[in-house]
């Protein structure tokens, strides 16, 4: 589906979570770049508060610009397995483009949770990962 813009892509999304409209307990979460107008138009549309998310991209080698794995505030980390099975990414390259932003796979404590309505999810160190099963190949 092509939408004219992320706006667009926004409003199509909200009206899958209209359950979610003036609930208390939701919050709609962006990440930047791209999430940001997405997530504007969903929260706009449920009448919830947005937060953004500041995680650090870690781009597919030698096309930096396709992420595979996101590194969160407290260290959680999201790998984006189907794109790396579909690529034969192998764990170690996984490995050294973590090491080579920065950032220790086991340790991952920068950078600090930076969020205005939420608090970091868990101990900074010894993170849980997460596997994003969902994601599409060269989304990012």
């Amino acid at each position: 589906m092509r939408f004219r813009n992320r706006r667009e892509a926004g409003r199509e999304l909200a009206r899958s979570l209209l359950d979610y409209a003036g609930r208390g307990d939701t919050i709609v979460l962006a990440l930047p770049r791209g999430g940001v107008p997405v997530a504007f138009e969903v929260a706009r549309a449920l009448g919830a508060p947005l937060d953004v998310l500041i995680v650090r991209k870690l781009g597919v080698p030698g096309h930096e610009e396709i992420a595979m794995r996101a590194i969160a505030p407290g260290g959680i980390t999201v790998l984006s397995e189907p794109l790396i099975l579909e690529l034969g990414i192998p764990q170690r390259a996984v490995s050294e483009a973590t090491v080579k932003a920065g950032r220790c796979p086991s340790c991952a404590t920068r950078p600090r949770f930076s969020s205005m309505t939420a608090s970091p999810p868990g101990p900074p160190c010894a993170p849980p990962q997460r596997r994003c099963a969902a994601a599409a190949p060269g989304a990012s």
